[in-house]
């Protein structure tokens, strides 16, 4: 590696040691968001029998977190450009705290919703500030490559880490205990981070755009929201009306980014043939896994019958892989190519999915962990790539709006996928037969979602009860099935398409 010394006086802050302890302050938030995203699929469950929603009531616990971080994180990013991005982090990281009080005591259906669109806007604060920050913290190029990689794998890493503590928790205490872990968490970025964290922003910011942040809201919520429902309920009035006002928010936020001295995002980056391609790989990499990854655990214990702490180990290889491959995998694009790895990654996770379209009740775990692993090596370098292209595509001056525009395709994605891949397998899913004499009532919630059976079966004598159960899991594997196919077709088209779009797209040395 070049020396550090020798380059400009503004690298002569890389010499300071201090910058891989704020790097560690700043994974934390990472860390304890994406704990936060995977936590929710164990608590699943709990949650619905708990508080009795109907299946599109829990499709909205499950994915409205995402939609209201994808509507806000453009106008976060370009907040903390404007504000100071330390700033911004440190009181996300209070109101992340302080929501998920909220979330732990929520007592009925739409409360929890509520409590899950609060937690997304404090949320939206958190992630583009800690990759906006990593920019300006570390100059030198393969140093950011590292620090990109260790932020990619801690995120990885909250996905395994959710899964194994929520399993601990939720077998020893009430659901709610799932959230509370986010509150020692916050509690110690919040105190470290105002001591290590330097703070930086974009020294002539411009204004705010007030009206540019309500358009990027209005259009991504109602857009996503047209999507849902369409795939849960097919196209009706609703679905048109809402997917009109979207898209005609979006045009006039595009419009208006184009005519504004400041704007909240630069439209001119996507002119970057490399950054749209890392932007695209992005969103659609998460797409095909987040649908999948959130029934997954369902299916590890509603279907195979595991205890939540079990079902969160089993998901552990694919947080391993993604861990390993984020840690090389910008050693690993310089001495082959970002193409190279980034359509291989996502092939890879592509030919996984498609080997869970073999999925049945009493598959083994070597293939489910190998298929697991497998994911996550592919999202692992896929991810960790595509977001040092797109931080060392800009000027560190405009690094919390790129760091957004990653951040909102991550999580736009995940709605996505949750929302179409979701949608899938409860469309499967609803189809089954009750077996005959099953009272309405019980066959109704039964066809709400998996848990619902679980819970209105035991009102049935045994046998019929188990007929029913048998009936409900298979519908629920099929539909799996069907979603693991459609997601192995999505990343398989996005593979081809990166290895064009991202081609002679290099890591800066």
């Amino acid at each position: 590696m070049t020396s550090t010394h020798q380059r400009t006086p503004a690298a002569e802050v890389v010499s300071r040691p201090g910058r891989w302890l704020a790097l560690c302050v700043l994974v934390l938030a990472v860390l304890l968001v994406a704990v936060d995203a995977t936590v929710l699929g164990l608590a699943t469950p709990y949650i619905s029998e708990d508080l009795k929603p109907s299946g599109t009531q829990l499709l909205w616990i499950g994915d409205v977190y995402s939609f209201v971080i994808a509507g806000l994180l453009v106008s976060m990013g370009s907040l903390g450009d404007r504000i100071g991005r330390k700033k911004l982090l440190l009181t996300g990281a209070v109101a992340f705290g302080a929501v998920s009080v909220l979330n732990a005591y929520a007592t009925t259906p739409e409360l929890m919703i509520l409590a899950r669109a609060l937690l997304g806007v404090a949320g939206a604060t958190l992630m583009p500030s800690t990759l906006a920050l990593i920019r300006n913290i570390f100059h030198d190029p393969r140093e950011r490559s590292l620090a990109v990689g260790i932020w990619g794998a801690m995120a990885s890493a909250g996905a395994a880490v959710g899964p194994v503590v929520g399993g601990f928790l939720l077998e020893h205490f009430w659901w709610g205990s799932v959230f509370l872990i986010n509150l020692p968490v916050m509690a110690v970025l919040v105190v470290v981070g105002v001591k290590l964290i330097p703070e930086s922003k974009n020294p002539v910011p411009g204004p705010w755009d007030l009206p540019s942040v309500g358009l990027s809201l209005i259009g991504m919520i109602g857009v996503v929201y047209a999507v849902k429902e369409a795939a849960a309920h097919g196209v009706g009035w609703e679905v048109v009306g809402a997917a009109v006002i979207g898209v005609a928010a979006l045009v006039s936020f595009v419009r208006r980014q184009l005519t504004l001295a400041s704007p909240l995002l630069d439209m001119r980056l996507f002119r970057n043939r490399g950054f749209s391609g890392a932007v695209l790989a992005d969103l659609l990499t998460i797409l095909g896994l987040a649908g999948l990854i959130f029934f997954l655990s369902q299916f590890l214990q509603l279907v195979q019958g595991r205890e939540p702490f079990e079902a969160g180990l089993a998901e552990l290889p694919a947080a391993v892989g993604a861990v390993g491959a984020g840690l090389v995998a910008g050693f690993v694009a310089r001495r082959f190519s970002v193409r190279a790895v980034v359509a291989g990654g996502l092939a890879a996770v592509g030919l996984a999915l498609a080997a869970l379209t073999t999925l049945s009740q009493s598959t083994g775990y070597p293939l489910l962990g190998t298929v697991l692993l497998v994911v996550g090596v592919g999202a692992g370098f896929s991810f960790t790539v595509t977001a040092d292209v797109i931080l060392s595509s800009v000027p560190k001056e405009q690094a919390g709006a790129a760091s957004a525009v990653s951040e909102t395709a991550y999580e736009l994605g995940a709605a996505l996928g949750i929302a179409l891949l979701g949608s899938i397998v409860t469309g499967v899913y609803a189809g089954f037969t009750a077996p005959a004499g099953t009272p309405a009532d019980v066959a109704s919630a039964a066809h709400e979602s998996l848990g619902g059976a679980f819970e209105s079966s035991s009102a049935l004598p045994p046998a019929q009860a188990h007929t029913l159960l048998s009936s409900a899991q298979t519908a629920f594997v099929d539909g799996l099935q069907v979603a693991a196919g459609v997601g192995a077709a999505v990343l398989l088209a996005t593979s081809v398409a990166a290895w064009f779009m991202l081609r002679g797209q290099r890591l800066e040395n």
